[in-house]
């Protein structure tokens, strides 16, 4: 089984005693000629007058557009430190003693507009990049990730379960086989019985439920192999979720259920 996770927009940059990435030893060395290449585009693009605009980003943003013209000699740490958003909040992985961490960085798959995917105990530096970017002569970075990705991760985890806590863009780059796939959503319920798809908080909750299998599941993550073994398992652990089973096309959907 698998955890399939998103990025993080905010990034904590690694300190200045660190050395710099290596990119020989990151995982899934299958991807790296791919990552060479994003990383050479971005630090050339980065450096062009209309950089911010290739980018989508504002002023605020100027310095980490500047910090990616020499990515390659910038601090590097630990993904699950460098990415700060709410769902690696939530996941707590600081929080995790040695074999939980090692749990994680066997179970989590982090996807990444500059790495494509990495690992929680992967290396790297802060960067500026979006899934949605188009990156100069590359153009659609997400396609440009699809194209490479899918083969590789067909390959490596095609028979696994995907627990898939992704969303937009990034759930575009590699689609898993329907039947092999579980995609978790968030609705909040109210006291009178409706119930409203949560949107930005949903990053909250998927990060506690990566967090929650990461600490709690590690008897049964190989038994976990279909989306009903999930979710009798997450139900028996207290959490409130619903199935709605796969088709041929469409991943299965687990519903997190949060109460008012």
């Amino acid at each position: 089984m698998k955890i399939l996770l998103p990025p993080s927009e905010g990034k904590t940059p690694a300190p200045a005693s660190e050395v710099p990435v290596d990119l020989a030893e990151l995982s899934l060395p299958e991807l790296t000629e791919e990552r060479e290449t994003v990383l050479e585009t971005l630090m050339r693009v980065s450096a062009q007058p209309n950089a911010m605009e290739q980018l989508k980003v504002g002023a605020s943003l100027s310095a980490e557009v500047e910090r990616n013209t020499h990515l390659l000699r910038e601090p590097a740490q630990e993904a699950y430190k460098t990415y700060s958003g709410v769902l690696f909040e939530a996941l707590d992985m600081p929080g995790m003693d040695t074999a939980q961490l090692q749990r994680a960085q066997e179970s989590l798959l982090i996807s990444s507009a500059l790495w494509g995917t990495v690992t929680p105990l992967d290396r790297i530096p802060a960067y500026r990049l979006s899934m949605g970017v188009k990156l100069g002569e590359l153009g659609d970075i997400a396609k440009f990730w699809k194209g490479a990705l899918t083969p590789v991760l067909n390959e490596l985890y095609g028979e696994e379960l995907m627990i898939d806590c992704r969303s937009g863009v990034y759930a575009k780059t590699w689609v898993p086989t329907p039947a092999r796939c579980v995609a978790v959503r968030v609705e909040k319920v109210f006291e009178d019985g409706s119930r409203k798809v949560v949107s930005h908080m949903a990053k909250h909750y998927r990060g506690l439920l990566a967090g929650f299998m990461v600490r709690n599941g590690a008897s049964m993550l190989a038994e976990l192999d279909t989306p009903e073994a999930l979710t009798e398992f997450l139900t028996a652990a207290g959490w409130e979720v619903e199935l709605q089973a796969s088709t041929a096309r469409k991943a299965a959907q687990l519903t997190v259920l949060v109460r008012e």
